[in-house]
């Protein structure tokens, strides 16, 4: 057989985009509601906290253009085997977690053409399952194949965002920004929570970087997809809700279930909110692929450096890590059945919080990792100070964001990343014994 056919700009760009546009866009406006136009601030303190995370990563993958699993391999590189498990472990639970939410956005915003979805949990429960195992099937055929759904669900999703927030500025509402702070909180704790809530939607910055391997020139095609892709969907968000928080008054937008679709029927008419929210069952159809991707790669890189049970890297004939998939797919599931006897809004509240928590080790090692990584390397220039000021600021921001999530996702979080020690020190007495 010949050699599987490489990635392009043009994927790396729609699989960092298109994991970032996914539930987030179009949910975060309602849940954010319930704190006023402050979370405005929110996204702007998020959006800054990206940019210096996705810097990070572009710096990373030129110091590494190839690094298998991204976050996973550079903390295993600058900081050792056992940060490049936690990161591994981490990431790989922030993922499957993150799939869930989006399936329950999925389900959400397919309600608009299927009502019986909002009220009929089997069935939204059926049709999340659907989607989750049609695309994990999707997925075993290989990377190619995915990156091709990938390319076109990221352009379809995009249309009618657009249309919507640039349309929407002459129908704004200046009173539906007021009260400014309406969570019954200080202004720095609602700006805390928000902050940590926003940054949901930025995960996936580092996307590009997982498949590295994967990927054609990657020491210059990564750095771009991560940093122009960032930049691009952050300007999107902001605009992006300051219209829907203006068009939508408060007391509509706390109970939408399809805030967007919901802003565009107020506009223009149904024909409006069909439109909208197709793109939006288009958009988390994409971002649940493009998840689904990630949740094969992170496991078998680790398993590939012997920090994961070498089951996690078998193949398939396609090339793809099947047992990675397959098992992260069935975790997901799990979360979907155990959490779906709340409404839809709490639901995705909650998994949110444990996947933004639980993403924010890597998110903290890989800042570590590029100090150390830029020492050793031997290469420092005149800018090299301004970069590591820029990676001290992403780990500040992350740090941050962990106090923001909550007594109970940190809860939860840590102690799943305690669960994974029992499984590392076990792969490693495996691992010396071969």
């Amino acid at each position: 057989m010949g050699e599987p056919k490489k990635i392009g700009i043009w994927t790396s760009t729609s699989l960092v985009m298109g994991n970032m546009i996914a539930s987030a866009m179009f949910m975060l406006p309602a849940t954010l509601s319930s704190y006023g136009s402050i979370s405005l601030v929110g996204w702007v303190f998020s959006g800054f906290g990206a940019i210096c995370l996705a810097l990070v990563y572009s710096w990373l993958s030129q110091l590494m253009p190839v690094a298998n699993g991204g976050p996973y391999a550079y903390s295993r590189e600058g900081l050792g085997d056992f940060a490049g498990f936690l990161v591994a472990w981490g990431y790989w639970i922030s993922v499957w977690s993150t799939n869930a939410a989006i399936a329950v956005a999925f389900i959400s915003y397919l309600s608009v053409f299927v009502p019986a979805v909002s009220t009929n949990a089997p069935l939204a429960v059926a049709i999340g399952l659907g989607a989750i195992w049609f695309l994990t099937w999707i997925n075993t055929r290989g990377l190619r194949d995915a990156g091709v759904v990938q390319i076109i669900t990221t352009v379809l999703k995009i249309a009618p965002l657009l249309l919507v927030t640039v349309g929407g500025f002459s129908f704004i509402q200046t009173e539906n920004y007021y009260p400014f702070n309406s969570s019954g909180t200080s202004d720095f704790s609602a700006i805390t929570a928000t902050a940590t809530l926003t940054l949901f939607a930025f995960l996936g910055l580092e996307c590009a970087t997982i498949p590295s391997g994967h990927v054609e020139n990657p020491e210059k095609t990564i750095p771009r997809a991560t940093l122009y892709g960032t930049l691009a969907v952050t300007a999107l968000y902001i605009v992006g809700t300051v219209v829907i928080m203006g068009v939508l008054p408060p007391s509509v937008l706390k109970t939408s279930q399809a805030p967007f679709a919901d802003a565009a029927a107020s506009m223009w008419g149904d024909w409006a909110r069909y439109l909208v929210a197709a793109g939006a069952v288009m958009s988390t159809f994409g971002a649940l692929n493009g998840y689904i991707i990630m949740q094969g790669q992170i496991p078998a890189a680790a398993a590939m450096d012997k920090v994961f049970p070498a089951i996690f890297k078998k193949e398939n004939k396609a090339g793809s890590p099947v047992v990675s998939i397959v098992g992260s797919s069935v975790l997901i599931s799990a979360l979907l059945l155990m959490n779906f006897h709340q409404s839809l809004a709490n639901t995705y509240q909650f998994i949110i919080l444990l996947s933004t928590m639980t993403v924010l080790v890597p998110y903290l090692f890989s800042a570590v990792a590029y100090v150390v990584l830029a020492v050793k390397s031997n290469n420092l220039k005149w800018n090299n100070g301004i970069k590591i000021t820029i990676a001290i600021l992403a780990f500040a921001y992350s740090l941050w964001a962990v106090a923001g999530s909550g007594q109970e996702s940190v809860y939860w979080g840590f102690m799943l990343l305690m669960i994974g020690v029992p499984l590392y020190g076990w792969s490693k007495v495996k691992a010396n014994r071969e």
